[in-house]
């Protein structure tokens, strides 16, 4: 049986949190919603896809996540030339030694940037599978463990689709989260020509103390399987995750021709433990039902796969899942 997370334990996790927040705060205005989905990640070691046009400080925000956390960072960019041993390393002979010697590439870091993941080629994106799901890479027949924490951050641009990829069904699967990010509001972007006219951002690229250590985010890993989840939470889960599957008995033909596969059982196991993140943000040991429904586009967004008819009919994700969640009881 999990030891419970205690009073202590949530002590320390909301002193971490607090730093990290501190720190990310400084750097990314606004974009609350990114902030919530970057933390989840960095508390499960789970992976995050993010889609926006381009000038909504992705990329400042994955740097700011790694600079609190004084992780290593890596941003690829990726391009249709990208190799699969541009990401992961390659084996290059040493003529004076007579030896390969291994170059592991910039995947081998604690945090992963992959700018704009839908211009590689699909064999660079396979590439990536490995590292993802078994936080590994193999080269020359040798496998290398990622180091811990890790965590792939990987962005499209959902504007320009001229020489791009379509992403496979199977790497998606292997994002925790979809975050779908919009343009700052008012303020939020008064706020950031303040702050690039006070010339916060050029100190900021100095290197600065971290906010917190490594050991303190591979605690925040290790408490968040303790977090309490009643079975009725589970079920209430596994219950909407089953209707993405089944959808025309709960949600009416209409919309549910507009769906031409469901969530798999990733979907459910993403919820168990983005729902458990979530709790622990909250400053809570246990899930509420409402940790779960708070998830549900960024859970289900990239694996409720619409038809063809959907798509050109303009139909949302967040439409279906609005009506999935509405059709299931909650505990």
């Amino acid at each position: 049986m999990t030891e419970k997370i205690t009073a202590d334990d949530l002590a320390r996790v909301k002193s971490i949190l607090a730093s990290i927040d501190e720190s990310y705060s400084t750097k990314v205005v606004g974009q609350a919603s990114l902030k919530r989905s970057l933390l989840i990640g960095l508390i499960t070691g789970g992976h995050i896809l993010l889609e926006s046009v381009p000038g909504l400080a992705k990329t400042t925000a994955a740097q700011a996540i790694a600079d609190a956390v004084s992780g290593s960072f890596k941003r690829i960019q990726c391009t249709p030339d990208l190799l699969p041993s541009d990401i992961i390393g390659t084996q290059i002979f040493d003529y004076q030694k007579q030896t390969f010697e291994t170059l592991l590439g910039p995947v081998h870091a604690n945090f992963v940037l992959l700018d704009e993941i839908n211009r590689s080629s699909a064999k660079t994106q396979s590439a990536m599978l490995e590292a993802m799901q078994e936080k590994q890479t193999s080269i020359g027949g040798t496998v290398y463990p990622l180091p811990e924490p890790f965590l792939v951050l990987a962005t499209q641009n959902p504007i320009e689709q001229e020489g791009t990829y379509h992403l496979p069904e199977a790497q998606l699967d292997r994002f925790l989260l979809k975050e779908i990010l919009d343009y700052p509001e008012f303020a939020d972007e008064i706020e950031i020509l303040d702050r690039i006219d006070s010339g916060v951002y050029e100190k900021h690229d100095k290197k600065e103390k971290a906010a917190v250590t490594i050991a303190d985010v591979l605690f925040l890993q290790d408490a968040v399987k303790r977090v309490f989840m009643d079975d009725s939470i589970t079920n209430y889960i596994v219950s909407a995750v089953y209707v993405t599957r089944q959808a025309e008995s709960y949600i009416g033909k209409e919309l549910a021709d507009c769906i031409e596969y469901g969530a798999s059982p990733r979907a459910s196991i993403a919820f168990s433990r983005a729902a458990r993140a979530l709790a622990l943000l909250e400053g809570r040991d246990h899930v509420i039902p409402e940790d779960v429904k708070e998830l549900r586009h960024v859970v289900l967004r990239h694996r409720i796969i619409l038809n063809f008819e959907a798509i050109a009919d303009d139909v949302q994700p967040e439409t279906i899942i609005d009506a999935i969640f509405a059709a299931v009881k909650v505990p």
